[in-house]
């Protein structure tokens, strides 16, 4: 079993981590290919790519070109441990998990990223901004979905055979980053949760805020749970959320919540 989840724009390199273990990105290489291209546009250009401002443009300028191998603990953070966007705020690993929980995570859980391509939770990143849907002019093509091409399902598909459990996708990710895997050549069934919400006995909606939330929850509980069955993804329940059978089907499991 492999979840997949989306990064985040918002990043913490501050707070202390709860775990000193770490590992090395395994496409790497590529990601500083991609920073080489990056590295070359001015802030201007990157403000206009990433529709941002002057001030981010700059940032992410600096941090382009600041950039560098190798990867230590002292210049870089775990992937799980940096994003802090509203699906980590819901998956809440520096305060849940234990040393074996980050342990498990390592092979069960993918983060796909613009940049690094497909990241392990304990894989190092330096700070970074670009969006998957972005459109970066590289010799493979004008976006990044053409950069990575076939590498990211190729390296889903590897990871795949190696999870435990049975061979299934969970995906948490959303619409933009779900869109570099090519599903018709992934070696395993896709399950996509949806999670909505009803407001003083509303009709129940997609909340953008809340589902990103939910889905990180989703993800941290089928690891800290070690969920290994298809069926057991229904027995979610957190944050209020119930498991929905008539609105659901078997690879879209829905679960709803009142508010």
């Amino acid at each position: 079993m492999l979840i997949v989840v989306s990064p985040a724009k918002s990043l913490d390199f501050e707070s202390p981590l709860p775990t000193k273990k770490s590992s090395e990105p395994t496409m790497l290489d590529d990601a500083e290919a991609l920073v080489e291209v990056m590295a070359k546009l001015s802030p201007a250009e990157l403000s206009k790519m990433m529709s941002i401002s002057e001030s981010l443009g700059l940032l992410n300028f600096e941090r382009f070109n600041e950039w560098e191998r190798p990867f230590t603990p002292e210049n870089a953070r775990p992937a799980l441990l940096a994003f802090n966007g509203d699906t980590y705020q819901g998956l809440d690993a520096a305060n849940t998990f234990s040393e074996r929980d980050f342990t498990h995570a390592q092979k069960t859980l993918r983060i796909l990223s613009g940049l690094y391509g497909v990241l392990r939770p304990l894989d190092l990143i330096q700070p970074y901004r670009l969006e998957m849907g972005s459109k970066v002019k590289t010799d493979k093509g004008d976006t990044l979905y053409a950069y990575w091409g076939q590498r990211i399902t190729d390296a889903l598909n590897a990871d795949i055979d190696a999870s435990p459990g049975p061979k299934v996708v969970i995906n948490c990710a959303s619409n933009e980053y779900f869109g570099s895997i090519d599903t018709d050549a992934l070696d395993a069934p896709v399950i996509t949760p949806s999670f909505l919400d009803a407001k003083d006995g509303g009709d129940y909606k997609m909340v953008s805020f809340f589902a990103k939330r939910a889905r990180g929850a989703m993800a941290g509980w089928l690891i800290k749970n070690r969920i290994s069955s298809r069926k057991a993804i229904t027995e979610f329940d957190s944050m209020g959320y119930c498991f929905d059978p008539e609105r659901s089907s078997p690879d879209n499991p829905v679960f709803l919540r009142d508010y």
